[in-house]
């Protein structure tokens, strides 16, 4: 067994999409061989409505998968298929655009305002860049969730761990998407299929791995007494880990635990052409799907 150790550790940055949604981006639209076959991953969590409310209205996507997880609040969804859902505190929703899809998700907070998600971005191979789009809500009642007996918790929500699979299937890229939590003072060792990219998204809590620096954290300016000082922020809050090759990773905890997202996929090892919400493999592709956009044939 080989530990993975760490490509590299940085922090979701702050960003705006849709008609006005404040929003973290942990990575996307550079660098799209990096995290193959992932392309975006992107954290909105907001406790004030102004920030999210006016939403992602109708917009295209052709040639990827979007799976959206929410944590808080509710997501709507309608698209051209006809299909319509309500994604609520633990729903997941999949979305194969293939050769071309319209749809719309719009956010709205809980009894408390809170509105929490993520979007996660996986392109579809050349083979599949025009096949027929697909949409499915999976309920929260329906992710496997596994406890081990430290207080360990793991809700499968694709791919298969410890024995059980999660409700989502048919993802071109395979992917494994694992929600976790470790308690306090553990250490958790969590295997991985070496031949696959991997990355951990940690949204609560704080950690560290095994061969990363320690302690994992990232370094960030604080400023103190008017002067600025360089500093480990061991929050861990929206901080991306991105894994080398191996087949384990161990998780190292201290007083507070952590919640993180372990993620990983096979690489599709293709070009990429990307503009906005269209990823295409070659220029000429991507010139002819903006093209149909705009003369109204994009739906096939």
């Amino acid at each position: 067994m080989t530990f993975r150790p760490i490509k590299s550790e940085t922090l979701a940055k702050p960003t705006m999409e849709g008609a006005g949604v404040s929003l973290h981006r942990a990575f996307g639209f550079h660098e799209p061989e990096m995290f193959d076959p992932f392309l975006l991953f992107d954290d909105f969590r907001n406790d004030d409505p102004d920030s999210y409310v006016k939403g992602f209205p109708w917009h295209p996507h052709r040639g990827i998968e979007t799976i959206t997880y929410v944590l808080a609040g509710d997501v709507t969804h309608q698209d051209s298929l006809g299909n319509k859902g309500l994604l609520s505190a633990g729903d997941i929703q999949w979305m194969t655009a293939g050769s071309g899809i319209l749809h719309q998700e719009m956010p709205k907070g809980n009894t408390s305002g809170q509105m929490h998600g993520f979007q996660l971005w996986a392109n579809l191979p050349s083979s599949l860049k025009m096949t027929e789009p697909r949409y499915q809500d999976v309920k929260g009642k329906e992710i496997p969730e596994v406890i081990d007996d430290d207080g360990t918790s793991v809700k499968i929500i694709i791919g298969e761990f410890w024995g059980k699979r999660g409700p989502v299937d048919g993802i071109a890229s395979d992917p494994q998407y694992l929600d976790i939590y470790v308690p306090p003072n553990r250490e958790k060792t969590f295997s991985i299929d070496a031949y696959r990219n991997a990355f951990a998204y940690i949204y609560d809590g704080s950690c560290s791995f095994k061969d990363a620096s320690t302690p994992v954290g990232i370094k960030v300016e604080k400023e103190v007494n008017g002067q600025e000082f360089n500093i480990r922020d061991m929050s861990g809050n929206r901080t991306l880990v991105h894994f080398d090759k191996g087949d384990e990773i161990k998780v190292i905890t201290r007083e507070k635990g952590v919640k993180f997202l372990l993620v990983t996929g096979k690489p599709i090892q293709e070009p990429v052409a990307w503009h906005g919400p269209i990823v295409m493999n070659t220029r000429q592709e991507l010139v002819t799907a903006i093209n149909e956009l705009n003369s109204g044939n994009f739906i096939k």
